[in-house]
């Protein structure tokens, strides 16, 4: 059972996995801070607010507090534009190096036994074309 699991948790898959959340955690953490920090402040200014979070209205007595929701609204969909843009901008940075390879890949390209066969037919081709001419003149 220790040899399975130590099989399980070498898998490529589940390392990967770890990496992925442990980034996705430190992207997190920079998305929050971009919306804390700046955006946030910026969407409190305009609303002429402190902060989003304290926005409430008064209904029969009872205060609703709708700043709350509106703050996760916002949240939620800054950090989703912020990882679409990230996403977008490292998969057109991996395109372009991927075109990039693909055009060395291409001007290195080795000539194949293909190509080395019919150099060889052409020449033999060739050849017998330059005797089949002199046998031609000696008659």
């Amino acid at each position: 059972m220790l040899k399975e699991f130590k099989e399980f948790i070498l898998r490529g898959n589940v390392i990967e996995l770890a990496v992925g959340l442990v980034m996705g955690s430190a992207f997190t953490a920079i998305v929050n801070a971009l919306v804390d920090s700046i955006i946030m402040p910026f969407i409190a200014g305009l609303s002429g607010n402190a902060s989003v979070e304290t926005m409430a209205v008064m209904f029969n007595g009872s205060k609703i507090v709708y700043g709350a929701f509106l703050q996760a609204i916002i949240d939620f969909l800054l950090i989703a534009i912020v990882l679409f843009l990230a996403i977008k901008a490292l998969n057109t940075m991996a395109a372009r190096v991927k075109r990039e390879e693909k055009v060395e890949e291409e001007e290195e390209e080795i000539p194949s036994s293909e190509d080395y066969l019919r150099e060889i037919r052409d020449l033999l081709a060739a050849q017998k074309a330059d005797t089949t001419v002199d046998r031609n003149y000696d008659l």
